[in-house]
């Protein structure tokens, strides 16, 4: 699938929904909970569906980033999948610190 900026996707498998901030240029195989995800801006699953090797609570209001910084996802709705891009877990994005004042 192709990613575009402020485009909103789905889980299948729980009520995981996300916004994308940063997007590839390529297409990107967006799943949760196991599950690819759909346009939309609410899951459709119960979380009886998701995989046993991709649980993993996603929490409202927070970032989601690959490791090259490539994906963005914001969760607009938590759920209980894991965020993946091309299989690979996608890890909660951290504050950048502020410089020190003097």
């Amino acid at each position: 699938m192709k990613l575009e900026v402020g485009r909103s996707w789905a889980s299948t498998v729980d009520g995981t929904a996300v916004v994308v901030v940063r997007a590839p240029g390529d297409e990107v195989a967006l799943t949760c909970g196991g599950a690819e995800m759909v346009p939309g801006k609410k899951g459709t699953g119960d979380g009886t569906g998701i995989d046993d090797a991709h649980h993993g609570p996603t929490a409202l209001g927070k970032r989601y980033t690959d490791a090259e910084g490539a994906v963005e996802l914001l969760c607009t709705t938590p759920g209980t999948g894991a965020l993946a891009v091309d299989g690979v877990p996608l890890s909660l994005k951290t504050a950048k610190p502020l410089p020190a004042s003097d």
